[in-house]
């Protein structure tokens, strides 16, 4: 039996930041331990070719936060050329980034009789009035035609939650294409960073050059952290954290707000809590790995926003950092989520409604000053962390990519 090819693609992979990238490379080192030959499309700073130990990386030039719909497409186009201009390998896996990557997919599938799976983190272009972006009618519903029919044309749909595939179900998309696999966290914050992985290999983790010494993000005094670490995105709304902030410096002084990021939007809280005088707040800069768990663990709380919007269209991938330490999360939005429905189901914490910052602030109180609920949500947050595993969702990728290309596989024998 020949070995088994993939392709991958997908605009960001370490040291590019980016949640997909993260899982991303993840999977495809697992591939790698499985035999099979690794090949990533991505983007970088300059258009070379590296290797990430035995996967093989092939980054078009591209800048790290594209501006604009042009910015995107020019990408797209880029990735799609490279991935024509290989040989033909057995399985093809786009993710969701740059958006409709997965047309660029069908496409390079159908040139080179290739099988192709969409692994689905944001749903393009649904999710877009959600980012606040106005689209003319009509060419929301011809990229919404071109997904469509990409997607019936995939071997397999793998989403991250089941909201987003009760979404395309309704939407008619074969149910039967459609796989759940929730998202993971960052391994370092399960394991030591640079710690062997099961094949006696050794993870690269990236550091961060001007991050600041752990011991300065240690908590001021016994204050209450709630804490907020990752992207701040447009469908992540950020004004309702900022009022619940300001309702709880006067009532709860104990109580912080903790902010870890850099971009655009961690500016404009810097801005506000200078603006409104809000001395409960801080804010930290992107952490390296080494710094992972500690930051994770240092939050009494984790926070997770999502505007009503995007319910069926993105799974915020907070909620696995936070169970990963075994923390309560308060998730301010929709209910009819996957983030909600496993807060519920697992009893890890709170879901309130967005826009409510009277019902946030009275949440982080109720947690404040009731030590029992705290070390229930707890509990149930350690209960969840034996669920959602990484070894138990890369097996569940693995086994699809399996499934799809099996019977390709035999006619080479």
């Amino acid at each position: 039996m020949r070995r088994p090819t993939i392709l991958f693609m997908n605009r960001v992979y370490p040291p590019v930041r980016g949640a997909t990238g993260r899982v991303l490379r993840d999977l495809a080192k697992s591939f790698a331990r499985e035999g099979w030959h690794v090949t990533i499309i991505t983007t970088g700073p300059k258009a070379k070719k590296e290797r990430d130990g035995p996967v093989r990386i092939i980054r078009v030039k591209a800048p790290e936060r594209p501006r604009g719909s042009l910015s995107y497409m020019l990408i797209w186009l880029k990735m799609l050329f490279v991935a024509l201009r290989l040989k033909s390998r057995h399985l093809v896996v786009t993710m969701s980034d740059p958006p409709l990557v997965v047309v660029a997919g069908k496409i390079v599938a159908k040139f080179k009789k290739s099988r192709h799976i969409n692994w689905c983190h944001d749903l393009y272009p649904d999710v877009i009035p959600a980012l606040g972006i106005e689209m003319p009618e009509y060419m929301m519903k011809f990229f919404k035609k071109q997904s469509r029919s990409a997607l019936e044309s995939c071997d397999k749909v793998i989403v991250t939650g089941r909201c987003m595939a009760k979404h395309l179900t309704f939407e008619g998309i074969n149910p039967s294409l459609i796989t759940t696999v929730p998202n993971w966290p960052d391994i370092e914050i399960l394991e030591a960073p640079d710690s062997k992985d099961g094949n006696g290999q050794f993870f690269t983790v990236p550091t961060v050059n001007g991050a600041r010494p752990y011991n300065e993000l240690l908590k001021d005094k016994q204050k209450f952290r709630v804490l907020y670490a990752g992207n701040i995105g447009l469908v992540h709304p950020i004004e309702p954290i900022l009022k619940a902030a300001e309702i709880l410096q006067n009532e709860a002084p104990d109580i912080e707000f903790v902010f870890v990021g850099d971009g655009e939007r961690f500016d404009y809280v810097a801005k506000q809590r200078t603006k409104r005088g809000l001395e409960n707040i801080r804010l930290l800069p992107f952490q390296p790995v080494e710094n992972l768990r500690e930051v994770m663990e240092s939050g009494d709380i984790h926070l997770i926003s999502m505007c009503d919007e995007a319910a069926g269209f993105v799974v915020p991938s907070k909620l696995y950092t936070a169970l990963a330490v075994a923390r309560p999360c308060i998730f301010m939005g929709p209910t009819q989520t996957e983030t909600a429905k496993v807060i519920n189901d697992f009893q890890t914490g709170k879901v309130v409604p967005q826009g409510d910052a009277d019902a946030l602030a009275e949440a982080i109180k109720h947690y404040r000053m009731s030590g029992q609920e705290w070390f229930a949500a707890h509990g149930g947050a350690a209960r969840a962390r034996e669920v959602f595993t990484p070894a138990g969702s890369i097996e569940a990728l693995m086994e699809r990519a399996w499934d799809s290309v099996q019977e390709d596989l035999r006619k080479t024998l």
